[in-house]
């Protein structure tokens, strides 16, 4: 008998059932036997917001919620854009597929070391560089034309003026400090006009950070080698895809922000004095903004006494 997902559920009751992996995985596995794909040691990997399972060592199946189908729409229109277009290794789309409504794919497995992994251990002069690399590899992504990427939502010109409402709402819901909501007023008055609306679309993937990323070793250092995760690409201002790496790759050091800034395009000649506080905008607005949880800089709140001193703290330029 074939093995069926439950009926949509709300997101919370989903992030509930996808936690306890003996709820589903043996659908998972399923779904990989009806495609003949051997799973004799599935993975469950507990991170992201899809159901993700290692088949073997060279396969990986994806499996989206019915909720989260634009997740599943944007990932296999994003890998089929990027393949074969890019310095380092992305997933290949192996088969597609859908069971009672809930979509998914089967990816090939990324070699090397997940960031989480591998970035406490690196010295600094490593992680500098890795972060020269993540500005390149950002900025390498954004020169692949669009093409039909342009469809995927949100739109960017629907995206940040519906961002702008909710803005104060959310952050006081995940409670930023009072000093860092008083100063949001005018923020957002000034992203109206420090976000560019009209410039020409890139891809953005808004997910630059260690859980995306693979890195190896070879002797020359450490060096980017795959990324992964391409469930929130949408097209817009290119600048979004800085926040990742800022927020949790930085840490407000003036030489790995140069460094990302850098591996980017922009030099210190040419950087732009508003960049800063057009970061903090984007940083506020980003679709999963959290600051509380998200800013890898020990003792953020009490260095920084308004949002205008958080933005030199997180980017020192």
């Amino acid at each position: 008998m074939m093995h069926l997902f439950p009926n949509p559920m709300s997101l919370e009751a989903f992030d509930t059932w996808r936690a306890a992996p003996s709820q589903w995985l043996p659908i998972a596995i399923d779904v990989a036997r009806s495609h003949s794909l051997s799973c004799a040691d599935p993975h469950v990997f507990s991170t992201g917001s899809n159901l993700v399972v290692g088949l073997d060592p060279q396969l990986i199946l994806k499996i989206f919620s019915p909720m989260l189908r634009h997740q599943f729409v944007s990932e296999r229109a994003a890998l089929s854009r990027l393949q074969g277009r890019l310095s380092v290794a992305i997933p290949q789309i192996v088969l597609e597929g859908e069971r009672s409504g809930w979509p998914y794919l089967v990816i090939t497995r990324m070699s090397g070391v997940i960031g989480t992994e591998a970035w406490a251990g690196l010295p600094e002069d490593q992680r500098e560089s890795v972060l020269t690399q993540i500005g390149e590899i950002i900025a390498e992504v954004q020169r692949v034309p669009v093409g039909d990427l342009s469809h995927l939502q949100p739109q960017w010109g629907q995206f940040i003026p519906k961002q702008i409402e909710g803005c104060r709402v959310r952050h006081e819901r995940l409670g930023l400090s009072q000093k860092y909501l008083d100063g949001l007023g005018q923020l957002l008055q000034d992203a109206a006009t420090l976000i560019p609306m009209n410039a020409a679309p890139v891809i953005l993937t808004g997910e630059y950070n260690p859980e995306n990323i693979f890195l190896s070793e070879h002797s020359g250092g450490w060096r980017l080698a795959g990324l992964i995760d391409f469930g929130d690409v949408m097209t817009g201002w290119r600048e979004y895809d800085l926040l990742g790496p800022s927020t949790f790759m930085t840490g407000g050091m003036p030489g790995r922000v140069c460094s990302l800034l850098r591996g980017f395009g922009y030099s210190e000649a040419n950087t732009d004095p508003a960049l800063p506080r057009r970061l903090m905008a984007l940083l506020l607005l980003h679709r999963y903004s959290n600051l509380t949880g998200q800013i890898r800089i020990e003792g953020w709140q009490q260095k920084a006494a308004d949002l205008y001193e958080l933005e030199r703290l997180l980017w020192p330029v």
